[in-house]
């Protein structure tokens, strides 16, 4: 479960990317989140720095062998923005963004030529 009490914080509005030490600073982030961040061997918010969100989401679904609810995407894609731009902002912020990435990647990719097979029927 999601805490979304964490997602508006006095760091959110007061706290600056190179100013947090602890990951249970980084805005949107508290301590279920932030052992998430640990089980994938990230100890310091500096370390979030460049990381592909989408990568380290998938990553933590396979090391605990459970799919995990999407909105803790949101939230990695949150903390990551903050520690590389500096810009804090609510994790739901980004489930938009997320659910037009996640479509774009289940969409089949358009082959450049299209055959028919002989035994192709159309239903």
């Amino acid at each position: 479960m999601v805490n979304v009490s964490v997602g508006v914080t006095k760091s959110m509005a007061t706290g600056r990317a190179g100013e947090t030490s602890a990951l249970e600073d980084l805005p949107n982030v508290g301590q279920a989140i932030a052992s998430d961040l640990r089980t994938l061997g990230i100890r310091r918010p500096a370390q979030l720095r460049g990381r592909d969100p989408y990568a380290l989401y998938d990553h933590l679904n396979r090391v605990t062998g459970t799919r995990h609810d999407p909105c803790v995407l949101d939230i990695f894609i949150a903390a990551v923005r903050f520690v590389d731009e500096g810009r804090a902002k609510p994790w739901w912020t980004y489930t938009a963004e997320r659910k037009r990435v996640i479509a774009s990647l289940a969409r089949p990719k358009a082959s450049t030529t299209t055959r028919r097979s002989s035994s192709f029927r159309a239903a």
